[in-house]
């Protein structure tokens, strides 16, 4: 009897979306846009970390952003009202992340034409957005305070594609087990090369450095 062929679905389709997100990262290098691929879990302050950031930024560059969500435009229309950019909804039918090719049909709802900087705000969770390449030029994640040190234990693969780490809710540090600079070695031992950068995104503390971080980011990818 013939022995079963099995096929190799999830590495097909890994090796697919690799390569559409290379593609896309290589149009948007053209056209000079930057892409900033924003995840973190559900209430980790990612859409009031992204305000901070954008009215720090809105006067010196062009931004446009993409909220992806499972249902609902709250976001979308809380990053209009709050910053006056472009937003737009992308929702995702349920699943749990984005890819490639539905990062490049956001973008293709957007006037490239007038960005600079396009943020995608990823679905809210640690494990899923970190397997799929969206095409981004960058990484980045936010952890709350109260989530924990130990999550860059727990979600290697989160912490290992991220390029900056943004630590928020630094006001409530005295009320949680959470230890700073164990969560640094922490990260450091998914990725070395990971930028940690402490914020309380209700105050705006830190996040100036986060801005100007992304800033640098922006110019130097424009000018290469």
């Amino acid at each position: 009897m013939d022995g079963v062929r099995v096929i190799e679905i999830k590495k097909s389709v890994f090796a697919d979306n690799d390569r559409d997100a290379e593609a896309l990262r290589a149009e948007l290098k053209q056209r000079g846009v930057y892409l900033l691929n924003l995840m973190s879990s559900p209430g980790s302050g990612k859409t009031t970390t992204l305000i901070r950031t954008i009215n720090l930024l809105k006067d010196k560059i062009r931004i446009a952003v993409m909220e992806a969500d499972i249902d609902s435009d709250v976001d979308a229309v809380k990053i209009r009202e709050a910053t006056g950019i472009p937003s737009i909804q992308l929702h995702t039918g349920g699943m749990c992340h984005l890819d490639a090719e539905m990062t490049r049909q956001g973008l293709d709802n957007i006037a490239l034409a007038d960005a600079d900087l396009v943020v995608l705000e990823n679905v809210g969770n640690l494990v899923c957005p970190a397997e799929f390449d969206t095409g981004a030029v960058c990484n980045a994640m936010i952890l709350s305070v109260p989530e924990g040190d130990d999550k860059p234990l727990k979600y290697p693969l989160m912490f290992s594609v991220c390029d900056v780490v943004v630590i928020n809710k630094m006001d409530v540090l005295p009320y949680f087990d959470f230890d700073l600079e164990r969560c640094r070695e922490y990260v450091r031992l998914r990725n070395p090369k990971a930028r940690v950068i402490p914020v309380c995104a209700k105050t705006g503390e830190g996040v100036d450095a986060f801005a100007a971080w992304l800033l640098e980011e922006v110019r130097k990818w424009k000018e290469e």
